[in-house]
């Protein structure tokens, strides 16, 4: 009954003309009292005890009722500061602990910027003339290991002169180079274990070359010979090999990020002192099985490197078309995954880098992303031509001023590891190693047809039987349309 009788006598004095003078209207007061739950929970004392505490409807009354019997008569501005300090009583939470860890409050309205004006800063070692970078955080390598990284940035830049020659000439069917992304290739392998799992994507043969795999046996994918591992069934430039822990490639963008994800999970659960690596180019990073392999990696903390190949290019679709953001390392972030971005066409960089990542991956038990800024300065693959939608001059200066093995080549020199006279031995003895394994490749016979139907279930299926009983009918039909060396 206070509390009605108190209302009543409000209302009276809102609608009077007085209040109204004072810019008050009785939509005002209505909207006031319409809120008067929410005033009553604020004016009652948490922190007393049950039996000492104010009933609401008394508080609310009491605080009022001046208003109404004319004790104390208040002005219009000393009853909205009774109205303001009634709802600021609750002082503001610093912080809850939410699903995830504890967050805290403001009450300010800020949104997250959608990007930094100022971009993630790049880590380098060597500059263009191949100076070391004075307080550079850098790994120091032997000479033995700065030469063979070099010698093999060399074999992978003449090998794929080469090949790419020999598909031009229609003795191979595709063809894809790494130009401009030797060191990518071949420092990050230097810094990895031979027991440490490969999944690549296409653009990385230099490391399985680092590992072993011999020249013959490139051309042999090539060609799709007796001797190709895949026995003649895949795209080349397809290649894979138990033997070195290198996963075969596959041509379906960012597929092989979950897999690498997946068998850093089985490590983990084994206890292996090693961990997988993963390449892709940029665009896999726009894909699903991305974000899929980052997520489930932080969260059961598996011991993946990410390798992203970032060259601007995802074969005719620019970076501007593929994402806002400040490329990929910012993305590690979001994911709670240790991140960095590092210069691609710096070898010595790359080499530090990889080198700490999967030391980090192994001992911390954490997945690493490592966006290498580079560009692609050659053509997509075979079946592109890339004059077609960027500007040539732009492909020439990327070959010339950011040359990786150019680069490395001046940085050994001063170093006094190596020579013209050296250089000019080392690209005559690949060119001749390459001419023999393609003029080799090419006269070995090709697979088996039984090959193109086994391995692929434990007991053939009747479909597949039947498409091999066909597949030799044809062949003896019409001999002249295939091989003359296919082997029925």
């Amino acid at each position: 009954m206070a509390l009605l009788k108190s209302s009543k006598c409000i209302m009276h004095h809102l609608k009077s003309n007085k209040f109204r003078m004072l810019g008050f209207t009785s939509s005002v007061s209505n909207s006031l009292f319409s809120r008067h739950h929410h005033l009553l929970r604020t004016v009652s004392p948490p922190l007393l005890p049950n039996h000492a505490r104010v009933k609401p409807s008394i508080a609310f009354s009491g605080r009022f009722e001046s208003v109404c019997d004319g004790k104390q008569l208040h002005t219009a501005t000393q009853f909205s500061n009774d109205i303001n300090q009634l709802s600021s009583e609750a002082p503001l939470e610093e912080e809850l602990n939410f699903p995830g860890g504890k967050v805290k409050f403001t009450p300010e309205r800020i949104f997250t910027s959608g990007s930094d004006n100022e971009r993630t800063q790049c880590y380098r070692v060597l500059n263009e003339n191949g100076q070391l970078i004075v307080d550079s955080d850098l790994f120091k390598i032997s000479k033995e290991l700065a030469v063979k990284m070099y010698k093999d940035m060399v074999t992978l830049q003449v090998m794929d002169t080469i090949f790419y020659e020999a598909q031009r000439q229609g003795r191979i069917s595709f063809y894809l180079s790494t130009t401009g992304e030797e060191a990518i290739n071949i420092a990050s392998a230097a810094a990895l274990n031979n027991n440490d799992f490969v999944f690549p994507q296409y653009r990385e043969p230099g490391v399985l070359l680092w590992r072993g795999f011999t020249l013959q046996e490139f051309a042999n994918q090539l060609f799709g010979n007796k001797y190709d591992y895949g026995k003649g069934r895949q795209l080349a430039i397809h290649y894979g090999s138990k033997k070195h822990n290198y996963i075969t490639v596959s041509s379906t963008v960012a597929t092989q990020i979950p897999h690498a994800v997946g068998a850093a999970y089985s490590m983990k659960m084994e206890n292996q002192d090693s961990c997988t690596i993963t390449y892709f180019g940029d665009g896999g990073s726009s894909t699903g099985d991305f974000h899929a392999g980052l997520n489930f990696s932080a969260v059961m903390e598996v011991p993946v490197i990410f390798f992203c190949r970032n060259n601007g290019w995802a074969i005719s679709t620019p970076i501007s078309d593929q994402f806002r953001s400040d490329g990929i390392v910012v993305r590690g972030k979001a994911y709670g995954i240790p991140s960095i971005r590092v210069d691609g066409n710096d070898a010595l960089a790359i080499y530090s880098v990889v080198y700490e990542a999967r030391k980090m991956a192994i001992e911390k038990q954490t997945p690493v992303l490592i966006e290498a800024l580079t560009y692609r300065a050659g053509h997509h693959s075979t079946s592109d031509d890339s004059t077609k939608y960027r500007p040539i001059d732009e492909m020439e200066w990327w070959r010339d001023n950011q040359n990786p093995v150019k680069r490395f080549r001046l940085w050994i020199e001063n170093e006094g590891w190596w020579s013209d006279r050296v250089e000019s031995e080392h690209r005559s003895n690949i060119r001749k190693q390459l001419s023999q394994a393609i003029q080799a490749a090419e006269r070995v016979e090709k697979p088996s047809v039984t090959d193109m139907f086994n391995d692929v279930y434990d007991v053939p299926t009747k479909n597949l039987s039947e498409q091999e009983i066909f597949l030799r009918e044809n062949i003896k039909k019409h001999a002249k349309d295939y091989p003359y060396n296919v082997i029925t």
